[in-house]
């Protein structure tokens, strides 16, 4: 007789519990836990708390075959339209994570190398799109790249690095387009060509070194042959 009070108790805290789950407030806005599965497939598709028709707190996002490893987490604001997300691999390991606003990524998002633990990339968006430095970075920690985006669009000097820290390739761009001064360097940091590109081309004279000497000029753009 007590095994049977005993399942039908917990029947009832079972069909109680998930009666819970899923609920409308009087507006007919989600309200309390939810929870989705992809149709027709036991996976969770995403669980969270609303309140009255807001994502409020920790939701968790997964893909159709994730299991029970979530490959995203977002922290809803329950003030404002802020939103930490938090990407992960199937394994669990973290991929990117940073703040998106009304659906746009907003100030500084960070990648991760393989393994989750060390920075590949930062970057940071001002309502969606990119705005101030970008720096990729070695599994070393040194830098790879460096450019500045104003308004999506690359201004200034871009550099290119070796594992060694030192600068093998400078850029410089306008609108996000080269133009200006473009420099190559070989591993010990010496230039080995320099020249000017104007709206992505190659312009002017070129100046080609070896071992630091002057060694060829070309002026572009090049003339055609048979001219």
């Amino acid at each position: 007789m007590k095994a049977v009070l005993m399942l039908t108790t917990l029947l009832l805290t079972i069909v109680s519990q998930a009666q819970k789950i899923n609920q409308f407030d009087e507006n007919g806005e989600r309200h309390g836990k939810w929870m989705k599965r992809y149709d027709n497939s036991p996976q969770i598709r995403y669980e969270g708390t609303f309140e009255h028709g807001k994502e409020i707190g920790e939701f968790k996002f997964y893909k159709p075959k994730s299991g029970k490893q979530p490959t995203a987490i977002k922290i809803f604001s329950k003030n404002t339209d802020s939103v930490t997300v938090t990407y992960y691999t199937q394994k669990g390991v973290v991929i990117s994570k940073g703040k998106m606003i009304a659906k746009n990524r907003e100030g500084l998002w960070t990648y991760y190398h393989l393994g989750g633990k060390k920075v590949m990339m930062t970057e940071i968006y001002k309502e969606g799109k990119l705005n101030g430095p970008q720096e990729t970075f070695f599994t070393n920690g040194k830098p790879t790249e460096k450019v500045t985006y104003i308004n999506g669009k690359r201004e200034g000097k871009k550099y290119i690095y070796s594992d060694e820290g030192v600068v093998l390739k400078e850029f410089t761009y306008e609108s996000d387009k080269l133009n200006g001064i473009t420099k190559y360097y070989n591993s010990e940091g010496v230039v080995t060509i320099e020249g000017t590109y104007r709206n992505d081309k190659k312009h002017g004279i070129w100046n080609y070194y070896k071992n630091g000497k002057l060694t060829e000029q070309k002026l572009f753009p090049l003339k055609k042959k048979g001219h």
